[in-house]
């Protein structure tokens, strides 16, 4: 098997990476193998700390992740081996004793905060794209999300948003657009520039088999 095409999709808070992740996923699942692998699955383990230290993790900032694991299993793919991918449990808020086998694929997706952000990461993509949202939907995404999928409440998800992922996301996501190939306005609503983004993919695709 040949070496994947890397993408990497990055962008704030529920700004759209995984619908746009899915999109692409379902454009090439009839002609290719394609795995999508999200970040927020190597957030670091935190099974050693009580329950009232690990609720007050910072989950907005790239400390917060295990890049070194992520990198390796990005690595371990391109080699042509299966890995075992972390699972993150976010009731808990500690990594899942689930994992889920990966197999090598000729696609691969890699959303998360903050995947151009780290220059390792970022120089094994061969496509860069930032999914701008504005901040508004964001919240409202985030706050929809937070409260029917990870078991949390709507104080909580507000105060964490104005004390930790606004912050964030200005010092360190929004900097990181500037190393997009490509910028997606309104995430996966956007057909115009996912059908950019598909056609380019393709084209990468036809050159690896010539």
């Amino acid at each position: 098997m040949n070496k994947p095409i890397i993408i990497g999709i990055a962008g704030g808070s529920a700004s759209g990476k995984t619908s746009i992740s899915r999109r692409i996923k379902d454009e090439f699942a009839d002609v290719k193998s394609v795995l999508i692998i999200r970040q927020d699955d190597y957030y670091k383990d935190q099974s050693d700390k009580p329950m009232e230290e690990r609720v007050k993790t910072n989950y907005d900032h790239p400390f917060a992740f295990d890049n070194e694991l992520l990198l390796e299993h990005i690595k371990m793919l391109m080699e042509g081996k299966e890995i075992d991918k972390p699972t993150y449990d976010f009731v808990n808020h500690t990594r899942s004793d689930v994992t889920e086998k990966c197999y090598p694929c000729d696609v691969l997706i890699l959303e998360g905060l903050f995947v151009l952000e780290d220059e390792h990461i970022r120089n094994l993509l061969d496509i860069k794209v930032f999914v701008d949202t504005p901040a508004d939907l964001r919240i409202i995404r985030r706050l929809l999300r937070d409260v029917k999928e990870r078991g949390r409440n709507m104080d909580s998800v507000i105060s964490q948003y104005v004390n930790t992922v606004r912050v964030m996301h200005e010092s360190f996501i929004e900097p990181s657009k500037r190393y997009a190939d490509i910028i997606i306005p309104e995430g996966g609503k956007n057909t115009v520039a996912i059908d950019l983004l598909t056609t380019k993919i393709s084209s990468i695709i036809h050159h690896s088999m010539l």
